[in-house]
């Protein structure tokens, strides 16, 4: 079992770090009562705003509240310039790695990764194979998972690299923050996160194709209102001032993709899409998809548009390959990781199984493929049956699965039916990667905090939102004169 969770707010003893000084002085000047009703209020305002997150998984309504607690998370100055320069770092390895992956593949030939486990991952695109991609930038937008053990201690839990979601919770948070409690605002020097949407869409102007004829025409691709995530499509289009379209309001013509409009067609440039490989072109994917574009990967092979995330992403946040990149920052970068891996068992090889299989009841064991929490094993938390369930599968497919220590999450004040009680948290900041030419030096932008997720049943480390998990507002503070 993990050991004493850290908590955020007054570290390892009993007191109440300077940082988190004046919200607790908040909090015990602010009654439950009032509380309670800033919550209801918080939940009225997303609900009447239809900020909503779909799990169609578990029956009954689909569109379901995120649960949205009210007492936000703090992180100062030094910490954030960690996290800052370690997920910059991360994120241009990752991306030099795809660059290679579907190029020279002078990273497997070294033998720093099993080639198998990047040219037959289920993640692997062959279409990409010899592909420049415009501006050198595969990762346009990433979610980075953090977790945190400590002082000053973080560690990356995954790396999301093919559609994230999750970043206009983190807006929407921050606004109903900003509406119900100014009073804690005039007391902290927050940095903003409001010019994301700014700095989303410069990024993916940065990548058009060279041959664009002008202002670059940027849309953003959804599967459509039934997707767990369309809200967040919806706003984010609004937010940049683009269009949000479906697969068939846009067409290829001549190897140029364009939008319908009334006005007849319109060239577009870049396309953010917010739905899977798979189906982006049915001639060139799956056949039976209605959500793409036909000769959409024509028209990308051709240069005449942009892709973001390029397709074949996935490779690169595959929980196996993870164990593999701060060897990726060594190789691509020369540097030294600034942020640590949580150790990680392969069920793929004899060892690390037989390890595992001897450790489930102190271990987490994920899907390589898996999202969402799902296709997990919280093994301290499981029953025997559960367990021995779970080792059956792990047997049958070991390469399917990896294993982690049960991690003792830091924890951060919560306002739960009880009053405020800790409860464990992560941190997703959202880092975008834009158009350099170099894959090894992509331009990076990141706004200053991320989605903190918390995970509300006393004792859960599931954070995510599709298993129940809340989210909260992530100040991060300006340093102090």
């Amino acid at each position: 079992m993990p050991s004493r969770p850290y908590d955020e707010m007054r570290g390892d003893g009993q007191h109440v770090r300077h940082l988190y000084g004046r919200v607790a002085a908040w909090l015990d000047a602010t009654p439950s009562s009032l509380l309670a009703r800033r919550r209801a209020e918080a939940e009225f305002i997303f609900r009447r705003t239809g900020i909503t997150f779909a799990v169609y998984s578990d029956g009954g309504d689909p569109d379901r509240l995120i649960p949205f607690d009210i007492i936000p998370r703090l992180i100062d100055a030094d910490e954030w310039d960690l996290l800052h320069r370690g997920l910059t770092q991360r994120v241009r390895a990752l991306n030099a790695f795809l660059a290679d992956a579907y190029g020279p593949r002078e990273f497997i030939r070294a033998g720093h990764i099993p080639e198998a486990l990047v040219t037959r991952n289920p993640a692997f695109v062959p279409f990409m194979n010899g592909f420049p991609v415009p501006g050198g930038s595969h990762v346009h937008v990433s979610g980075i998972d953090i977790v945190r053990t400590g002082p000053s201690q973080f560690h990356v839990l995954e790396d999301n690299c093919r559609t994230p979601s999750g970043v206009a919770y983190m807006l929407e948070d921050r606004e109903v923050m900003m509406r119900l409690f100014p009073e804690l605002f005039r007391t902290h020097r927050v940095r903003p996160i409001s010019h994301y949407p700014e700095e989303l869409l410069r990024t993916l102007q940065s990548v058009a194709p060279p041959n664009c004829p002008g202002d670059p025409v940027v849309v953003l691709l959804t599967p459509g209102q039934y997707n767990s995530a369309y809200y967040e499509h919806s706003f984010l289009a609004d937010e940049m001032g683009i269009e949000l379209v479906e697969g068939a309001d846009l067409v290829v013509r001549d190897g140029v993709v364009h939008m319908r409009t009334t006005r007849g067609l319109r060239r577009v440039d870049v396309i953010y899409r917010r739905l899977d490989d798979a189906y982006l072109d049915p001639l060139a994917f799956r056949p039976d998809s209605v959500l793409g574009v036909p000769g959409l990967m024509a028209a990308y092979r051709a240069g005449n548009v942009t892709i973001a995330n390029a397709p074949g992403t996935g490779v690169a946040d595959d929980k196996a390959v993870y164990c593999h990149v701060p060897d990726m920052i060594r190789f691509f970068l020369g540097e030294l990781p600034i942020l640590q891996n949580v150790p990680t068992w392969q069920c793929a090889r004899p060892d690390d199984l037989a390890y595992v299989l001897d450790n489930l009841a102190d271990l987490v064991v994920k899907d390589v493929q898996g999202s969402g929490g799902y296709g997990m094993l919280v093994g301290p938390h499981a029953t025997a049956a559960t367990r021995e369930d779970f080792a059956g599968r792990i047997r049958a497919t070991p390469d399917r699965y990896i294993a982690q220590p049960t991690l003792a999450l830091s924890t951060c004040p919560t306002f739960v039916d009880d009053g405020v009680a800790p409860r464990h948290v992560d941190l997703r900041p959202y880092v975008l990667g834009g158009g350099s030419g170099d894959p090894g030096s992509i331009d990076v932008r990141i706004v200053p905090g991320g989605l903190t997720r918390v995970a509300l049943p006393e004792g859960s480390l599931v954070v995510n939102s599709s298993q129940g998990g809340g989210t909260k507002d992530t100040w991060v503070m300006e340093r102090e004169a």
